[in-house]
Order: structure tokens, then C-alpha cells, then sequence
């Protein structure tokens, strides 16, 4: 029995939701739009990487942008006093 509620369910909801689309397309219609027109999806623009603030001195290939969290090595290595990290300029 529960199987055939669910599936009543399911074609009832699927029939309400195909008279609101009509009645939708129609309204649409008396303003000369499309549902298309109404409902596009904007494309949003990407946002380009960040440029990399601070470098490891030995190896270039290191970077920390600068947000977030600090290296460990930058944590480590100032607590000792060394400069691990130079600016990226």
C-alpha cells in the first residue's frame, strides 16, 4: 500500500507542477516573454588567482598567497627569528 501512495503522490505533484508551468508559459506569453527570457541563468564572471605575496628563498616554486593559514615553516622559522619567506615584489 505505501508504494502506491508514493506513486500517487509523486503523479499528483507532477501534474500541479505541469498546470502551474502552463499557466506560467501563458502569463509569460501575454507580456511577450518566454520562460527562456524569464529564467536564464546568468553566467557569473571568475575570479583570477591571486598573485603570490611571499616566496620561499631557496625554493621559488613555494608560495603563500597570504590569506589563510601561515606555513609551518614561516611559524616555525619566526619563532627563531630566520627569515624564511621573502616578499614578492
Amino acid at each position: 500500500m505505501q508504494k502506491g501512495v508514493g506513486s500517487v503522490i509523486s503523479t499528483y505533484e507532477d501534474r500541479q507542477r505541469a498546470t502551474a508551468r502552463t499557466k506560467v508559459e501563458a502569463f509569460a506569453r501575454e507580456l511577450d516573454y518566454s520562460l527562456a527570457d524569464l529564467f536564464s541563468a546568468e553566467v557569473k564572471a571568475t575570479l583570477a588567482p591571486a598573485p603570490a605575496k611571499h616566496r620561499h628563498p631557496k625554493n621559488a616554486t613555494v608560495v603563500w598567497f597570504g590569506p589563510g593559514r601561515k606555513p609551518q615553516r614561516f611559524v616555525g622559522n619566526r619563532a627563531i627569528g630566520t627569515a624564511c619567506l621573502m616578499l614578492v615584489r
